[in-house]
C-alpha cells in the first residue's frame, strides 16, 4: 500500500510538471533500491492524472457538449482527435518501450534531452497565440511530440509545451493545448492497459489508492505548474532534468 501510495505521488507530480513521470517511475526505485511499478501499472496510474486534467479543465471540457451548436466546439474536437492519430503509432513499439524501461542509462539520458528541449525552446520568442487559434498543423505537431514522450525519460509535457511554444503559443497557452490534446490518448492507453491489469481478476486496491493519489496530486501540479510557467517559464525544469539524468549516470 506505501509503495502504491508512493507512485501515486510520484506519477501525480512529474505528469504535468515536465519532468517526466514514466522517467522518474524509472529512477526514484533505481535511487532508492526498491522494485519500480511495470508497464502496465503505470498506464494505469496514467488514469488518476487524467481525472486530474479533466477536473482542473472541466470548464473547457464542458463547452465541447455543445457541439452541436457551437463551431469552436466542433472545431476544438477535431484538434483533439488529430492531435491523438498520432498516439497509435505507439502501439507498434511497445515491446520496445518497456524494454527501455528497465534501462536506468536510457532512461537518464532522455531525460537530459527533455532538459536540452526546453532549454531551447525557453529561447524562442514569447509566444501570443492562444489555443483559439490553433490550427490543425499545430495540433498534428503537438501530437507527434507526444508520441515521442512514450520513451521513458522524455517529458510529455515538457515536449508537447516546448512544441507549442515553438509553435508560436504563449507559455501557459501551450500547456493548456497540449494537456487538452493528451486526453484521449491518456485515457485510451489507461483503459488499454487496465484491462490487461485486471486478468479478469480484478485490479489490486492498492492500485486504485495509487490511481486516487494521483489525481489529488496531479491536479495540485497542473496548478502549480501554469503559475511557474507565466512567472519563470520552463528553465528551471530543464536544469532539473539536466542535473537528475546526469546524477542518475553517475551514481546509478
Amino acid at each position: 500500500m506505501l509503495q502504491a501510495i508512493v507512485w501515486g505521488v510520484v506519477q501525480g507530480i512529474t505528469e504535468f510538471l515536465p519532468i517526466s513521470s514514466d522517467g522518474h517511475l524509472v529512477l526514484v526505485p533505481a535511487f532508492l533500491n526498491i522494485e519500480q511499478p511495470d508497464l502496465a501499472i503505470t498506464a494505469v496510474l496514467h488514469l488518476g492524472t487524467l481525472v486530474a486534467v479533466i477536473a482542473y479543465f472541466r470548464s473547457d471540457l464542458r463547452n465541447l457538449f455543445r457541439f452541436r451548436s457551437d463551431p469552436a466546439a466542433r472545431r476544438m474536437l477535431a484538434l483533439m482527435a488529430i492531435g491523438t492519430i498520432p498516439a497509435f503509432a505507439a502501439l507498434l513499439v511497445e515491446d520496445e518501450v518497456a524494454r527501455l524501461q528497465q534501462s536506468v542509462t536510457a532512461t537518464a539520458i532522455f531525460l537530459m534531452l527533455t532538459g536540452v528541449v526546453m532549454l531551447i525552446a525557453s529561447r524562442f520568442p514569447k509566444g501570443t497565440r492562444t489555443v483559439d487559434q490553433a490550427r490543425p498543423i499545430d495540433a498534428a505537431r503537438i501530437g507527434i511530440a507526444q508520441v515521442l514522450a512514450i520513451l521513458p525519460g522524455l517529458s510529455c509535457s515538457g515536449m508537447t509545451i516546448s512544441t507549442g511554444m515553438g509553435l508560436g503559443f504563449g507559455q501557459v497557452e501551450a500547456a493548456r493545448f497540449s494537456f487538452l490534446l493528451s486526453i484521449p490518448a491518456v485515457a485510451g492507453a489507461g483503459l488499454l492497459e487496465l484491462g490487461k491489469l485486471t486478468g479478469g481478476v480484478g485490479v489490486p486496491a492498492s492500485t486504485w489508492v495509487g490511481v486516487a493519489v494521483a489525481a489529488i496530486t496531479g491536479y495540485l501540479a497542473i496548478a502549480l505548474l501554469l503559475r511557474l510557467l507565466a512567472r519563470f517559464g520552463l528553465v528551471g525544469f530543464a536544469i532539473y532534468c539536466l542535473l537528475v539524468g546526469a546524477l542518475a549516470l553517475v551514481v546509478l
